[in-house]
C-alpha cells in the first residue's frame, strides 16, 4: 500500500508537467516552422515602423482587458509608443499589423522567429499572472 501510494504521489507531479507542456506546445494550429533560411524579420516587442531587436513588455492597464481577445487574422495599429503599447483592433489595410499567430502563455518574444518567420514586429503582454501572458507575432501591411 506504501509503494502505490509513493508511485501515486511521484506520478502525479509528472504527468501534470507533461500536461502543461503539451499545451504549452500544442497552442496553435499550425505547425512549428522552420526557421527561414533567407534573411529573417528580426522581431521586436512592439508593432513599430522599423522592428527592434531589444523585446519589451507593456503592462496591461484597465481598459486594456476588454481587447485582450486578438486572434490570428486580426489587424491592431500601436495606439501608444513602443515602450508602453496600446494595440487596438482595427478593419485590415496599409499600415496596419496583422495577427500571424498568439502565442499564450509565454512573454517570450523570440518564439516568433520559430513559430511565424513572416513576422516583422511581436507584441508582447505581461500580466501579473503568468498564465495570462501572451506574445502576438505580428506582419506589417
Amino acid at each position: 500500500m506504501i509503494i502505490g501510494l509513493v508511485v501515486v504521489l511521484l506520478l502525479c507531479p509528472c504527468l501534470g508537467i507533461a500536461g502543461w507542456a503539451a499545451w504549452q506546445s500544442g497552442d496553435d494550429d499550425d505547425p512549428i516552422s522552420a526557421p527561414a533560411t533567407s534573411a529573417p524579420a528580426t522581431p521586436s516587442s512592439e508593432p513599430t515602423a522599423e522592428p527592434s531587436a531589444a523585446p519589451t513588455s507593456a503592462e496591461p492597464s484597465p481598459t486594456e482587458d476588454d481587447d485582450d481577445d486578438f486572434a490570428k487574422g486580426d489587424c491592431v495599429v500601436n495606439d501608444g509608443t513602443a515602450t508602453d503599447a496600446e494595440l487596438r483592433k482595427v478593419p485590415c489595410g496599409p499600415n496596419t499589423y496583422e495577427v500571424l499567430l498568439r502565442i499564450p502563455g509565454t512573454t517570450d518574444g523570440d518564439r516568433c522567429k520559430t513559430r511565424a518567420p513572416k513576422a516583422t514586429a511581436n507584441y508582447v503582454h505581461d500580466n501579473s499572472l503568468d498564465f495570462l501572458d501572451y506574445v502576438l507575432c505580428l506582419k506589417k501591411r
